[in-house]
């Protein structure tokens, strides 16, 4: 597949993971749909891109005010992206948040189960179900990236439980979107996508900005939902004893970008590091054992 002239969505594209895959995007002359539910960012990251676009490879950015976790918002930005592109062809379903609960799995409330999944679950199965029979109606290439995790994709961080299992739960069904593509020889394909290389500048950690008042937290949580960029950096380093090395979220967005054009199921470094966890894990339950797991998270 290319890039240049093809129609691309972002969901969560107004920062962090999803401006970095939009800003390569629009370097290779796509025309990119940001969506995300954080208006004022979205609008100075899409003016932001709108110069990069015309002083390089052209393309196009729009910006659309989107909630993924909303089927009437997520309806609506599918209409406005067939009524006024025409097509999808690189769908990046990206959003996602942390939980907000942290901490013992025991601690969790109903509300971090909802808020987290809503976004990274339903938030997937919704824009599968609005987008896909679309993109296979075209009748052109097309390709779905998922943004799963390490925690959760491959193995879980023990102390970030709900998001874990938000990952482990698009991580399988990305999987199975592909499997019924590939059953019907369909022009789109899936791919699943996890973001690696170290600690990750993506706001993640402070996603509890946008999480609406009826799903709050009733009780008092650990506060890693909020915490800034530094001091998960300064967490991380006293667990480990060792500063921890932070990813080049750039050189990420074209790595994602180039493993959907090359229409890879897996989009990932380190795969030789991650076959020998799953090798491990996969010995430790073939023994009736519980499996090794990640000991930090990023």
């Amino acid at each position: 597949m290319e890039a240049a002239g093809a129609v691309a969505v972002v969901t969560g594209g107004a920062s962090g993971m999803g401006r970095s895959i939009a800003t390569a995007l629009v370097d290779r002359g796509a025309h990119v749909v940001l969506a995300d539910i954080e208006e004022p960012v979205l609008e100075q990251t899409a003016a932001q891109l709108r110069s990069r676009a015309a002083a390089g490879a052209g393309g196009s950015v729009t910006a659309v005010v989107s909630d993924v976790s909303d089927e009437d918002s997520t309806t609506a930005l599918a209409d406005r992206v067939f009524t006024d592109l025409g097509a999808c062809n690189l769908l990046f379903l990206n959003a996602g948040v942390t939980s907000g609960g942290g901490g013992l799995p025991w601690q969790q409330e109903p509300n971090d189960w909802r808020w987290c999944f809503g976004v990274n679950v339903f938030g997937v199965g919704i824009g599968v179900s609005e987008f896909v029979p679309r993109m296979l109606a075209g009748g052109e290439p097309g390709q779905v990236v998922v943004t799963s995790s390490g925690d959760g994709g491959f193995a879980p961080v023990p102390t970030a439980s709900v998001y874990a299992a938000s990952k482990a739960a698009v991580s399988c069904f990305t999987e199975a979107l592909q499997l019924n593509l590939a059953s019907q020889d369909a022009a789109v394909r899936a791919s699943v996508f996890y973001p690696s290389g170290g600690l990750m500048d993506t706001g993640l950690y402070t996603a509890a900005r946008n999480r609406p008042e009826h799903l709050q937290r009733r009780g008092e949580g650990t506060g890693r939902a909020s915490m800034t960029f530094e001091q998960l950096r300064e967490r991380v380093a006293a667990a480990t004893g060792s500063e921890p090395p932070v990813a080049d979220m750039d050189a990420l967005g074209e790595f994602a970008v180039d493993g959907a054009l090359r229409r890879r199921f897996v989009i990932a470094h380190d795969l030789e590091e991650t076959a020998e966890l799953l090798h491990r894990r996969a010995d430790a339950i073939g023994r009736g054992e519980l499996p090794p797991s990640h000991r930090i998270g990023v």
